[in-house]
């Protein structure tokens, strides 16, 4: 299996929105938002990604020449300590889990842009929990910092659970 990156532009934006509809409906399991009257979630292309302001880029993963997924990094802001960046979003589609896709494709991203970096998860999220733990500790070398029921950053905005943030 071939696994490819390519850099989102506004001429494919909408490719990556058709995927992050796909990822919305995933997470509505945790934040219980319904769909508005169209049937979708709409969501959009920010701004800081579109424009690639300070460190901002989105990704789509393709695996074979097909759309496997997308993942969105940003700078390292939430939290209570600053890192280089953040991993903002990663999603891979189902056909393509546990074939190691999404650990290539992050450890791809980590090993471009190199720094520090931090990632906010769901805890409820038990497979995504298991990933991030997982690839976080491989890529660093047992050198990263785990901090559950992070204090500081939650999904008030979901449903109010706390998140685990990794350090790394």
């Amino acid at each position: 299996m071939q696994m490819t990156l390519t850099c989102v532009k506004i001429d494919n934006e909408n490719v990556l929105i058709n995927l992050m509809e796909k990822y919305e409906y995933e997470f509505s399991q945790y934040h219980h938002w319904d769909v508005r009257e169209d049937g979708l979630y709409g969501c959009y292309f920010e701004e800081e990604y579109r424009k690639g302001i300070g460190k901002y880029a989105a990704f789509l993963i393709e695996v074979d020449s097909k759309l496997a997924g997308f993942i969105m990094i940003g700078d390292g802001i939430s939290g209570d300590k600053k890192t280089d960046y953040q991993v903002n979003e990663l999603f891979v589609m189902h056909k393509y889990r546990r074939l190691g896709i999404g650990k290539k494709a992050l450890f791809e991203i980590l090993d471009t842009y190199k720094g520090t970096w931090q990632v906010l998860y769901h805890p409820n999220n038990i497979a995504s929990a298991c990933f991030w733990e997982r690839t976080a500790d491989e890529h660093s070398g047992g050198k990263c910092e785990l901090i559950k029921s992070h204090p500081h950053d939650d999904y008030s905005f979901y449903d109010g659970t706390q998140g685990n943030v990794i350090y790394f």
